[in-house]
């Protein structure tokens, strides 16, 4: 597989606002296809609360999901940094895209007291499909893409520890509902969880995205690969899971006794492949990633990974468990479980990408939208970037 290369930007200051002229010595010339500019966030985790949050004690996923929402809305008044990516010193003005890596609703866990995945669909639906006023080049409101976590997925299949209920598919139908659009709309009783799979791929800005079911194992494999047979070995390809490339190994299917769900084995089966490299779900999955490194060698045109899981905005390539492939990677924050910002809330993130179709070049750039919590309002600071070249 080709090297990817990664272009690291610094850390940078306040954003500043400004407004974009049209040149008119450009009137005349061929006009270069539009940038497209994204957003991408994961692991909102409705049902739970956040230690701290703006001054509160305990705050409901609904309040700081909504507060980012708020913050989302602002990009268009905003400037890029003279950071050299993508846009570097252009105002926003359009968001044409959201991309959202799963895990809405956090685990049902009676331990906890979490809520049924219903209620938490209810609250990202009014806080990330209503409140959302993010708008594209045609003026239309940003186009929605999602893939479910393994919480999304646990709720609809059940899990080793007690929940209740014992499931609620109302995330993952809601999910499939927005991404597929059936004809007569999945419901909770409704949804099949081996029939209703959620993979699909779009066409953006001559870059082919495969938003795909937790991560490529097998299973999944055997869809890409068919929806890859349409595409030319020249088109980069961009995969959206909610597992890391490092997929973990309690996701697997249990490779033990009757292969179920259960509190001695503790695999959570969210994945179709059964686990190969042991009978613990502590054990690295290897022989699973390898298989994964060996899809991207017959896929060279894969270029870029994103996924949320981790709760971590992280830049990065992995290498594979051989570290004989070099794909680019990049995970997202997530608003409740943050790694970094859970301690530290002016350190939470979003991300946002501004995609150039001539030179296949994308940014990446950290949001940085809770620096100074006594005061909300307060604009987006940018954080660390990183520009990738999709050609290489």
């Amino acid at each position: 597989m080709k090297k990817q290369i990664l272009y690291f930007l610094p850390l940078l200051a306040v954003v500043a606002v400004s407004s974009c002229k049209k040149d008119d010595e450009d009137q005349g010339k061929s006009i270069p296809p539009a940038t497209i500019q994204f957003v991408f966030t994961s692991d909102a985790h409705y049902g739970i609360t956040r230690t701290n949050f703006q001054g509160g004690a305990n705050v409901d996923a609904h309040v700081v999901n909504a507060a980012m929402i708020a913050q989302m809305n602002t990009l268009p008044d905003l400037t890029l940094p003279a950071d050299g990516g993508v846009n570097a010193g252009k105002k926003i003005g359009t968001v044409d895209y959201v991309m959202e890596a799963g895990d809405i609703a956090n685990r049902m866990e009676t331990s906890a007291n979490v809520q049924i995945a219903a209620a938490s669909w209810a609250q990202f639906k009014i806080d990330y499909l209503q409140n959302l006023k993010l708008k594209g080049q045609n003026n239309q409101p940003a186009g929605f893409m999602m893939v479910p976590g393994n919480h999304d997925v646990s709720n609809t299949i059940g899990y080793y520890a007690t929940m209740s209920p014992l499931t609620d598919a109302s995330s993952m139908a809601e999910i499939y509902n927005l991404m597929f659009k059936p004809s007569l709309l999945k419901t909770a009783a409704t949804y099949s969880y081996n029939g209703d799979r959620i993979n699909y791929s779009r066409d953006i800005a001559g870059v082919h995205f495969c938003f795909i079911q937790m991560w490529p194992d097998s299973s999944v494999r055997i869809w890409l690969n068919a929806d890859l047979q349409n595409v030319k070995a020249t088109t980069p390809v961009v995969i959206v899971a909610h597992d890391q490339p490092a997929v973990v190994s309690n996701h697997f299917t249990n490779p033990n006794g009757d292969h179920g769900i259960n509190n001695t084995d503790k695999f959570d089966n969210v994945l179709d492949e059964h686990f190969k490299d042991g009978t613990s779900a502590s054990l690295a999955g290897t022989i699973e990633q390898r298989a994964f490194a060996a899809f991207l060698k017959q896929h060279p045109n894969v270029r870029l990974y994103l996924h949320g899981h981790t709760h971590e905005s992280k830049f990065y390539t992995w290498t594979g468990p051989d570290n004989d492939v070099s794909l680019s990677a990049i995970s997202a924050d997530s608003p409740m479980k943050g790694l970094v910002s859970l301690p530290d809330e002016t350190k939470m993130t979003f991300l946002f990408a501004a995609l150039d179709p001539a030179t296949m070049k994308v940014t990446f750039r950290e949001c940085l939208w809770n620096t100074d919590p006594t005061k909300p309002a307060t604009p987006i600071k940018w954080g660390n970037a990183i520009t990738v070249d999709l050609k290489k």
